[in-house]
């Protein structure tokens, strides 16, 4: 399997959180993660970032951020122009799927955890 770039939007340094179980199953499964949060701190020696510029050659960006936290982040996410953006439970949000598809990003509705589980990363 090809090791993926992947942002963690909404990492928390709480191990009960799935954006934190999902930034250490990404690093198990040997994909490059990037955790972007507001809160300071890190998950398995990564610091956790704030979302400014500087990545490229971003393969996918994880969404742990419910539909109404989201949309101070459009533009950073529309400007790192990953392959693809993950939707997971408890973060669809139709408006700005459109506007990702719209720039030829593919959106995808699933789990992260769930699809490194099952081999469709």
């Amino acid at each position: 399997m090809e090791a993926k770039k992947t942002i963690v939007l909404g990492a928390s340094t709480n191990p009960s959180r799935y954006s934190n179980m999902a930034v250490k199953k990404l690093l198990n499964y040997g994909h490059e993660v990037v955790p972007i949060g507001i809160k300071k701190g890190e998950i398995e020696g990564i610091e956790i970032m704030p979302a400014e510029g500087g990545l490229d050659e971003v393969d996918t960006v994880t969404l742990y951020l419910g539909p109404q936290n989201q949309p101070q982040y459009y533009d950073y996410i529309k400007d790192l122009n990953p392959k693809r953006v993950i939707f997971n439970p408890g973060t669809i949000n139709h408006k700005f799927m459109e506007q990702l598809e719209k720039q030829g990003i593919e959106v995808v509705d699933a789990c992260t955890l769930v699809m490194l589980s099952a081999n469709t990363y």
